[in-house]
């Protein structure tokens, strides 16, 4: 198991002081206690009555196109706090950077509420950062209160030296077909029916679950052991407020996405005034997905910007997506009991 320890702290010492220490001594100490705590936390995930490890590496043995030592140790780091306009989680969330040994976390809900479904969850970022809080661990919860495995893949970041800066990062989409793979290959051991095993992705998340679901007959990597001799494609895929979905000057997908035969459902949502992720994307995408004869539905909510997530609040138009998410996978026939 990949440890995601970040804290770097060593032992502060104080000199014969014996009624106060020195100021930068003290606030050294608090960051590290304050950093080690976050990185424990992040470590944990949800855990079901069916306990699984806490997480499982996707490969065993070295990781296709990694080169040790090119970017630093992983790490825990705080999201900037934006305003409304730009995000409508305003507050500083935790993410996860510099990624080289992807893994999944598993995130099992009450065994009473099982259904047998799992959504591998991609958080975005970018491709420079994981959002790990907002769209991995709180999207875990909110899939185990309908009685779906929330398995949260944590894929390679940042981007690597060379990569585009304004185009989606190679290595991500190599490990989001890998993790479709494990998971199906042990199914039967973690609970899951094979054939209910989805997508869901925010921002350029959003883009890795549909590369996953549009790019299933062919592996971006050699093929290395069993597990690659399982389907990578999963059964459906919901996206949040995507990018990378059309050229910012183009009325068209992006290059580099098709949607072949056999592409799974596909649910979409999107906030009207997103300045990051426009609208346009999720809109060019479902109009891509009905040409095509896939089964598609697209919500898109008026005064509403990027990153919500799938936290609840009265006021704001998107707060009911979570809801209409998930009765278009029950109408799919995706939560029926096992």
């Amino acid at each position: 198991m990949h440890s995601l320890w970040t804290s770097e702290a060593r032992p502060i010492r104080v000199r014969n002081r014996p009624r106060h220490y020195e100021k930068g001594a003290i606030m050294n100490l608090m960051r590290a206690v304050l950093t080690a705590a976050a990185s424990l936390w992040i470590a944990a995930p949800v855990m079901g009555d069916n306990e699984l490890p806490k997480a499982v590496e996707l490969w065993q043995g070295d990781v296709p196109d990694e080169e040790p030592g090119v970017i630093g140790p992983e790490k825990v780091v705080m999201s900037p706090a934006l305003d409304r306009k730009q995000v409508e989680v305003t507050v500083s969330t935790r993410m996860l950077t510099n990624v080289t040994r992807p893994s999944i976390t598993i995130c099992r809900p009450p065994k009473e509420k099982e259904t047998g479904a799992a959504m591998i969850i991609c958080p975005g970022g970018g491709y420079w950062n994981l959002y790990w809080e907002l769209e991995g661990e709180e999207v875990a919860t909110w899939l185990n209160s309908l009685g779906v495995t929330g398995i949260i893949l944590k894929y390679r970041v940042p981007r690597r030296p060379g990569e585009i800066k304004t185009e989606p990062a190679r290595r991500p989409l190599q490990d989001a077909q890998r993790a479709v793979s494990l998971v199906r290959s042990r199914a039967a051991e973690w609970g899951i029916d094979p054939q209910r095993i989805g997508m869901i992705g925010f921002s350029a998340g959003g883009h890795l679950a549909i590369a996953t679901a549009t790019k299933f007959e062919e592996r971006s990597y050699e093929p290395k052991d069993d597990i690659d001799k399982v389907s990578c494609r999963p059964d459906f895929a919901v996206l949040a407020y995507s990018g990378y979905l059309k050229p910012k000057d183009k009325d068209e997908l992006s290059a580099g996405l098709s949607i072949p035969k056999g592409t799974p459902p596909v649910f979409l949502v999107h906030g009207s005034d997103d300045l990051i992720s426009p609208p346009e994307h999720s809109v060019f995408m479902y109009v891509a997905l009905k040409r095509a004869g896939i089964p598609a539905e697209l919500h898109i909510y008026a005064k509403t910007s990027h990153d919500f997530g799938v936290r609840s609040t009265e006021d704001r138009p998107y707060s009911v997506w979570p809801q209409t998410c998930a009765q278009w996978l029950r109408q799919q026939g995706f939560l029926k009991m096992k």
